[in-house]
């Protein structure tokens, strides 16, 4: 059975998923000594999501990539990535003794380049072809192509909730419906007249 860990965490309406860099705005004085500390001794923190959708308690396990920008009092700009995903058990107000929370987690240790199947493949190519981006990685894993549909919190929480099979299902259907969209937009062109 998976132990549970303790970890610094930052609440958030957000729920990053792996592989995913997500800019941030720090300037609350504990979240400044949580990101100090990151900096200085390579530690990773939770941002555990707040949003009410999120009733499966998940949260992404982050890692510092950069700090951006300094400002004068304090406050930076910085940019994390999503390493894993965990359910949250418990939120402390504390993180041992330090400002900001802390929470035990149980890690899911989650396979971030889990391999998309032929179809869902095939589809998000033929997906970024009609959008016409052409500038792009070669390789896209199931995580990378829900990172790019820009789910929402919901439609993240479910997403991470499925088995292997499911998700694939899952992200073929928000593919077919953005291809819709895309077709009807184009449709649309040749309906309207600019005058």
């Amino acid at each position: 059975m998976p132990e549970s860990t303790l970890i610094p965490m930052f609440p958030l309406a957000i729920l990053p998923l792996p592989g995913e860099l997500i800019p941030l705005h720090i300037f609350e004085p504990c979240y400044r000594q949580l990101i100090q500390e990151a900096e200085q001794a390579d530690i990773g923190f939770g941002i555990f999501c707040t949003h009410q959708a999120n009733a499966g308690k998940l949260g992404s396990w982050m890692k510092l990539e950069s700090i951006v920008k300094r400002y004068p009092g304090g406050e930076m700009d910085i940019v994390v990535k999503c390493s894993d995903i965990f359910t949250l058990q418990s939120l402390y107000r504390n993180y041992k003794n330090r400002s900001y929370p802390g929470g035990m987690v149980l890690f899911w240790n989650t396979q971030t380049d889990e391999l998309p199947g032929a179809k869902l493949g095939e589809l998000f190519y033929e997906y970024l072809n009609r959008r016409n981006i052409t500038r792009h990685q070669a390789f896209f894993g199931v995580y990378g192509i829900a990172r790019l549909l820009n789910l929402d919190v919901a439609e993240r929480h479910r997403f991470l909730l499925l088995n292997r099979d499911e998700r694939a299902r899952f992200l073929i259907r928000h593919l077919r419906y953005q291809l819709s969209l895309l077709e009807a937009e184009l449709n649309s062109k040749d309906v309207y007249q600019w005058n």
